[in-house]
């Protein structure tokens, strides 16, 4: 059987893969337009945890910082773990999939960079719970990993796949894979397609026959507009889930039992006001990367913020998430050191919350 690498080897590799994630990478940058009109991108940077058994829903409710034990099997969500300092080590798109006999997979989805170690940290903490945890990236119902988005993705993506979910987080499952709706960039809705390589290679060659091709850098990009952080090799245990909006979007679930961190996440959301958050913005190097520091240029000795997610814009520059001191965006802000590329801030698809505007 084919694999879906071999499948897409007959686009060509675009660009060169980071050496930390070893993964090779098809297609071409796109810019917003692009995004907007509409986009296919096989999605090759992102790796797959299944974990199974009678406890796994009780395990994963017990180590992430959302609820997992009422997650049901038309709808995912995003959710973090955490340090006991309460700063994440990695955030997931979790969902659960068909019931299998003793209970459906739970699947999380992170980075292939981090996806190893993870899972071995995980599996640390089974101990008696009834719960195996597996690599599932290459299994054949979800080798292929397809992202579209855009105004022209909606109609094309349910020929292909029949209906697919009316809201964010919604999922649909059936003959042709697994599909979730994430939260829309440029206005528009972003889906998240898991099949196999026979089947999903068979669909690109008329999916991207009415729609840009795009790589694992747009699908970034994307995800960026919409203003969904993905903790990454660069920027584990750096943030605490405030500090880059994770609450805002769903990803904590301030009602549900302990968690490793959970006394921090709470405390930072309760006392005090919070003096960090996210924001997006653009600026010409597209050379930015994850963990990069970001400097105000008034007070040059000290990072105002780092750089959570980026990508190249097909502008020449690069879009990013940030994770920065609140007072220094009325401030000029510099990318790796005070006299650095300058950063354009741009508005994000949501509010801060009232106690931030």
């Amino acid at each position: 059987m084919t694999s879906w690498i071999e499948h897409l080897s007959t686009l060509g590799a675009r660009f060169h893969p980071d050496d930390a994630a070893q993964v090779e990478d098809f297609g071409n940058v796109l810019d917003a337009p692009a995004l907007a009109a509409g986009f296919v991108a096989p999605v090759t940077d992102l790796g797959l945890i299944a974990v199974s058994g009678a406890d796994a829903a009780g395990f994963l409710h017990n180590q992430l910082t959302n609820d997992i034990e009422h997650l049901d099997g038309a709808t995912a969500r995003l959710a973090g773990y955490c340090t006991p300092k309460g700063r994440l080590q990695a955030t997931f798109l979790a969902w659960r999939g068909v019931d299998g006999g003793d209970g459906a997979d739970i699947f999380l989805q992170l980075p292939r960079a981090i996806q190893a170690p993870l899972q071995k940290r995980l599996s640390m903490f089974v101990l008696r719970a009834k719960a195996r945890l597996r690599d599932a990236t290459g299994e054949e119902a979800r080798e292929a990993v397809l992202g579209l988005g855009g105004a022209g993705a909606e109609a094309v993506l349910r020929a292909q796949a029949g209906a697919l979910p009316a809201q964010a987080y919604g999922k649909t499952e059936g003959e042709a894979g697994t599909v979730i709706r994430l939260a829309d960039a440029f206005g528009q809705p972003r889906y998240l397609w898991l099949t196999s390589s026979e089947r999903g290679a068979a669909a690109l060659a008329s999916l991207r026959a009415t729609l840009a091709l795009g790589g694992n850098a747009a699908w970034r990009l994307a995800a960026i507009h919409a203003g969904v952080p993905q903790i990454d090799l660069p920027t584990q245990e750096q943030f605490v889930p405030q500090m880059i909006n994770y609450e805002l979007i769903g990803g904590v679930n301030f009602r549900k039992g302990c968690y490793p961190g959970q006394e921090i996440v709470a405390r930072s959301q309760y006392l005090g006001k919070l003096k960090r958050r996210m924001a997006l913005a653009t600026l010409d190097n597209a050379a930015a990367r994850a963990g990069d520091e970001v400097f105000a240029a008034d007070d040059p000795g000290q990072p105002a913020g780092m750089v959570v997610n980026a990508a190249p814009n097909g502008a020449g520059g690069a879009d990013v998430l940030v994770e920065i001191k609140l007072a220094a965006l009325e401030r000029e802000v510099h990318h790796g050191a005070a006299g650095g590329t300058p950063l354009r801030f741009l508005p994000l698809p949501y509010a801060l919350d009232a106690l931030d505007a």
